[in-house]
């Protein structure tokens, strides 16, 4: 069992820079994928970024390619999404998730992922 608790959201505006973070415990916080995605009001959850078990690899999203980074720190059990030039359609809110896979492949939906945070809200003004 995973439990997973975001943090780091607020109100920026566009252009700006956020960091979330994704605390986990467990100790085999290691072995899971870790995943960041988003929904916006009225629309379905989206993939953002996952990064593997090892942070040997990772993969974003077209949409934030470029400007937001995941990365993660298995000593302190957390994982993190750097956004930068934030633009008001990021505004959602933003979800961390694990699976279990020691592979990324596959893992951009929603079904794919074990355990869910309880979200944390992300609003970009113009």
């Amino acid at each position: 069992q995973v439990q997973l608790v975001e943090s780091g959201g607020g109100l920026v505006q566009a252009g700006g820079s956020l960091r979330l973070s994704c605390a986990a415990s467990g100790r085999t916080f290691s072995s899971y994928a870790m995943g960041w995605f988003r929904q916006a009001p009225g629309k379905e959850r989206e993939f953002v970024a996952v990064i593997s078990w090892s942070a040997g690899l990772a993969y974003h999203s077209d949409s934030v390619k470029g400007r937001f980074t995941i990365s993660r720190d298995n000593a302190k059990n957390t994982v993190y999404l750097q956004m930068n030039s934030l633009k008001p359609e990021d505004t959602a809110i933003y979800y961390c998730a694990a699976a279990r896979s020691r592979t990324i492949v596959g893992l951009t939906a929603p079904r794919t992922m074990d355990y869910w945070g309880q979200g944390t809200q992300v609003t970009v003004s113009s």
